[in-house]
Formats: C-alpha cells, sequence, structure tokens
C-alpha cells in the first residue's frame, strides 16, 4: 500500500499519449501463447496493472507497436510485418527491438512509448531515431507482465522526444532503490569511442565540449582492459542460453520459419550448453565489476550510444551481422553491469541522428534523467553536412 501510495504522488501524466511494444502485451495475448508452448513462460497478470495505472495518472493508451522477431535483433527488421519507417531519417533501419515504439514517438504520434531493452532494444532505436531514451538500472522496476527474453539483462525502458516527459514517465515508473548523487565526475571512456565511426567520435566529442559548462570536468579512461569481444561474447552466450531455455521449446515443437538474422541466432541459442552459460557468467562478473569499479556514485560514463548512423534499409546480411557486433560491443556494457543508461539525440550527420550516451551508478536512474533535461539545451547544436 504504501508503494501505491508513494506511486501516486508523483505528477501526473496528464493528457499523454503513449504506444507500447509488443513485448508488452495484453494478458490474453500472452496467455494464448504460453498456453500453446504447453510450458507456460510466465505469470503475465501484472501488465494490465501497469498500464491501467498509467492511465490512472492522466496517460492514455493508443496502441502498441511491432518489435523485432523474439526481440533478438538491433536492426528493426521484421520479416514478417515489415520493417517500421524511421521518420527521422528515412531509408534507413529504425533500429530495435523496439522498432515499432521508437519510430512511433519520432513522428509526433505519441508523447512517449513503453519498450525494453536486453542488448540495446531501447537505446540503438532512440539513437537512430532521434529521441531521448532510458535503460533503467537491472530490477528496479518489475518485468511482470512482459515477455522475457534473458531475464539477467531484461529491462523495461521508454523513449520520448523530450527530456522533460522522459523524466516525468520516470517519476512514475521507477520503483524503490534510486540513489541519488551530484554529479562529480565524468569519466569519457575512450575506448569506446574508438569502436565508432570517425566522424560519429568526433561529432559527440564535440556535443561533450559544447556541454562543458553543464557536466564536470571530464578525464579519459578505457573501460575494457581486454577489448570488448570477450564481454561481448558472454552477453551473446548467457543472452543466447536464457532465450532457448524460454523459447526453444515452442521453436521445437511448433517449427515457426523465422526471418533472416532470427533464424541463425535462434541455431546457435540450440547449441549453447549450461557450461558454455557458467563461463560465459564468470566473465560477465569479472566485466561488472571493473564497470561497477569506475562508476562510484556521482561518476556517470560517456560513450556512443552506437558506433554509427543506422544502416540502409537495404543493407545486405553480411554488413548486418557486422553491425550487431560493432553495436553489441557498446551496448553490452549496462547490460553486464546492470547499470542504467541514458541516450540523448546530440546531433546528426548526413541527416540522420546520432545519440550520446551517460552510464551512471546502481541507482543513479534519476540523476540520468536530471542530467537529460539539464544538457536538452545543447542538444542539436553539432551537426555534419548532408552529402550533396
Amino acid at each position: 500500500m504504501d508503494v501505491v501510495a508513494d506511486i501516486r504522488a508523483a505528477p501526473r501524466l496528464e493528457s499523454d499519449e503513449l504506444w507500447f511494444k509488443d513485448a508488452i502485451i495484453y494478458q490474453l495475448h500472452v496467455k494464448a501463447f504460453a498456453d500453446s508452448n504447453n510450458d507456460g513462460i510466465g505469470d503475465f497478470a501484472g501488465l494490465t496493472e501497469k498500464l491501467d495505472y498509467l492511465e490512472d495518472l492522466g496517460a492514455t493508451v493508443i496502441g502498441k507497436t511491432v518489435c523485432d522477431e523474439f526481440f533478438f535483433s538491433v536492426t528493426g527488421a521484421n520479416a514478417h510485418y515489415g520493417t517500421p519507417v524511421n521518420p527521422r531519417a528515412p531509408g534507413r533501419l529504425p533500429g530495435g527491438s523496439s522498432s515499432g515504439s521508437a519510430p512511433a514517438a519520432a513522428a509526433g504520434a505519441c508523447d512517449f512509448a513503453l519498450g525494453s531493452d536486453t542488448g540495446g532494444s531501447v537505446r540503438v532505436p532512440a539513437a537512430f531515431c532521434g529521441l531521448y531514451g532510458i535503460r533503467p538500472t537491472h530490477g528496479r522496476i518489475d518485468m511482470t507482465g512482459a515477455m522475457p527474453m534473458a531475464p539477467s539483462f531484461d529491462v523495461p525502458g521508454w523513449l520520448a522526444s523530450g527530456p522533460g516527459v522522459l523524466r516525468r514517465v520516470g517519476e512514475v515508473l521507477l520503483e524503490a532503490g534510486g540513489a541519488r548523487a551530484n554529479l562529480k565526475e565524468l569519466i569519457i571512456l575512450d575506448d569506446a569511442f574508438a569502436k565508432a565511426d570517425s566522424e560519429v567520435a568526433h561529432l559527440l566529442r564535440a556535443a561533450i565540449d559544447a556541454m562543458a559548462g553543464d557536466l564536470p570536468e571530464p578525464v579519459h579512461d578505457a573501460v575494457a582492459p581486454h577489448g570488448f569481444d570477450l564481454w561481448r561474447e558472454s552477453f551473446r552466450v548467457i543472452q543466447a542460453r536464457e532465450i532457448w531455455s524460454i523459447y526453444g521449446p515452442f521453436v521445437e515443437r511448433y517449427q515457426p520459419k523465422l526471418g533472416p538474422g532470427i533464424r541463425e541466432r535462434m541455431e546457435f541459442a540450440a547449441t549453447v550448453s549450461e557450461r558454455d552459460a557458467e563461463m560465459a557468467r564468470q566473465e560477465r562478473k569479472r566485466a561488472r565489476q571493473r564497470i561497477c569499479a569506475l562508476v562510484k556514485p556521482g561518476t556517470v560514463l560517456a560513450l556512443p550510444t552506437a558506433p554509427c548512423i543506422a544502416p540502409r534499409i537495404d543493407t545486405g546480411a553480411e554488413a548486418l551481422d557486422l553491425f550487431r557486433v560493432r553495436v553489441m560491443r557498446l551496448t553490452c556494457l549496462a547490460g553486464l553491469s546492470g547499470l542504467p543508461q541514458v541516450t540523448l539525440p546530440v546531433g546528426s550527420i548526413s541527416g540522420c541522428p546520432i545519440g550520446l550516451s551517460f552510464i551512471g551508478w546502481h541507482g543513479a536512474d534519476e540523476t540520468l534523467l536530471d542530467l537529460a533535461v539539464k544538457l536538452a539545451r545543447h542538444v542539436g547544436v553539432v551537426s555534419e553536412p548532408r552529402p550533396k
């Protein structure tokens, strides 16, 4: 009762309209899937409560959106239902797997959109569609009512065109466990910037320079002493083991026709043993220790949200595989550590939005949302020209 009273004391989402990702779907649809699976995949009774709750606080739920198949992609392409249009970079992918939520918000069809983030599924679409987005601290928001993917990494998240709305949604959705602190240190992750295209890194460094008056004096460091690929691979293996444990029986029983990329990743997931997963968990533990040692209360890490602009919608399979590898090198940091990450649409290259991210300490969600509001006056002040 105390939690409900505290939440209901939060500012109302007066007249705000929202779309929500197909991973967060009505109980009826989820129950039908669980029944057909014959094994069940969890208790989903809490979802309609959350949507009712948002409506009680003034939000208007106006629809649900498509997502990548099994949430197992960061491109936004869906072989069965089509790829949502990226309204701020036409002809390019919207990012996934919250591939419908981001375009809905970017097109002005809603004030904010709900999604989920396992390996970048809110952060990447936010960056590609020119939105603010947040992946909260792992475990701060109850996932009951959402379809799981890899529970070790799954979090709900949300996207909005403006930082004020993003923060107001956080005031409603974030549960106990917040740990506010004044920002005292900004660490620019040079090794993360080195993984981005040169023009992306240049633009983001210029954005940080423009924000200098509203940020602590920056210091430079490298987060991954042995490179990102060891961490990326541990994330990939754990994710694969967990998604197969949830959806493997369904895939084996019904043999659904999976789209390109999804099919190959599911085939890989079927081969991952518990021994493989346990070895990956040990690497995750080392990664978490390293990342959390850097991010003490009052410290934020700056890094590119994605290493490049959104790929063209007709990009080939081999190039998309490389794109996924590059993205996961960056997005795995928050996933492995469980730390919150906010992305800001700081500028554009060739007319395509670019996102700058800040990772905070455990429970720093509110501080990151405040930071997004504070830095909003610098958003869009740097850009590269469109090609002639």
